[in-house]
This record gives structure tokens, C-alpha cells and sequence, in this order.
């Protein structure tokens, strides 16, 4: 007398969006702008043009680049612009703010790029533990994107999740 076992889980039709599978993969590179000041502190427009112009792109080269400035300067809104067009030709994308800035937006922009159309009338269960700490704004966007087409939305494993949304017909 045997029985077979049944997965119900698989047989659901649930699908598991693990939002860790749209963290960047390229590496996050910080470009200071602090290491390109006069003492620390103020940027002169020749100098800081110069070392732009000597700047090894190399290092920048296919990567995520976070730019910001560690220091307590006030930074004109031109240097930021002449930084931008120089990273632009070389780096995968150059994002304001600091590595862990830099990271989210990455995700979010990952997470904006999903087509809607493969989650219409199906049953999502959007994960909620793993290895990495995923930011409260993922989970906001992927329930703005999903919202609109999914027959359900529900967080946490598929033996064990929270209602979020579901489609009344």
C-alpha cells in the first residue's frame, strides 16, 4: 500500500518572486568627491578639472558607480554634471549617493524593468526571508507593479504567507 506524495504547493499554480534575484550583480564602485578637494574641504574649479582629466576610467570600467562626497564641502552643482560625463562612456550606471544608496536604487530600477504581463490572473507569493536583507521600498514597488494584474498577492513562503491583495471578480 503505497501512497504517493503530493506537493500542494506545486500544484498551485503559486509562483515565488525572490526579490534577492534582482540585486545588482555588477560591482558598486564610490567615486568621493572628497579625495578631489583642496584640503579636504573646497573644490577649485582648475584643479579639481585636472584631476578629472588624469582620472584612470579604468577602475570604473562595466560597473555600478556611486558618487558622493564625504566631507563636509559645499559642492557646486556643475561638479556633479562634469563627474557624470565623465563616468557616463565607461560605467554601467552612475547613481548620487553612497554604496548602499546605490545598491537600492539598482534594485528598484531591476525591479521597474519586470514584465507586469507574465504575473496577469496568476498567484504571486513574493518571498519575505533570505540571505540578504532586501529594503523596504523593493517590496513596495514589486506590490505597485504586481497589483494591477496579479489574481493574488501574498508575502512569505507558499506553506506559510500573509494575504497582501486579491482580485474580486
Amino acid at each position: 500500500m503505497s501512497e504517493s506524495i503530493i506537493n500542494k504547493v506545486t500544484e498551485s499554480g503559486i509562483i515565488t518572486l525572490n526579490l534577492e534575484t534582482y540585486l545588482p550583480v555588477e560591482t558598486i564602485t564610490v567615486f568621493d568627491i572628497k579625495d578631489y578637494l583642496f584640503m579636504g574641504l573646497i573644490l577649485k574649479e582648475k584643479d579639481f578639472r585636472q584631476s578629472l582629466k588624469e582620472l584612470d576610467t579604468n577602475q570604473y570600467q562595466n560597473k555600478i558607480v556611486a558618487v558622493t562626497c564625504s566631507a563636509d564641502a559645499i559642492i557646486p552643482l556643475w561638479a556633479y554634471m562634469l563627474i557624470s560625463s565623465i563616468l557616463q562612456p565607461v560605467a554601467n550606471s552612475i547613481i548620487y549617493g553612497n554604496e548602499e544608496e546605490a545598491q537600492k536604487k539598482t534594485l528598484i530600477k531591476n525591479i521597474q524593468k519586470i514584465n507586469p504581463s507574465e504575473f496577469t490572473d496568476k498567484r504571486v507569493v513574493v518571498k519575505g526571508c533570505g540571505e540578504i536583507s532586501i529594503p523596504e521600498e523593493a517590496y513596495f514597488e514589486i506590490t505597485n507593479i504586481l497589483r494591477p494584474v496579479a489574481k493574488s498577492i501574498m508575502f512569505g513562503e507558499p506553506c506559510s504567507t500573509v494575504p497582501i491583495y486579491k482580485k474580486i471578480n
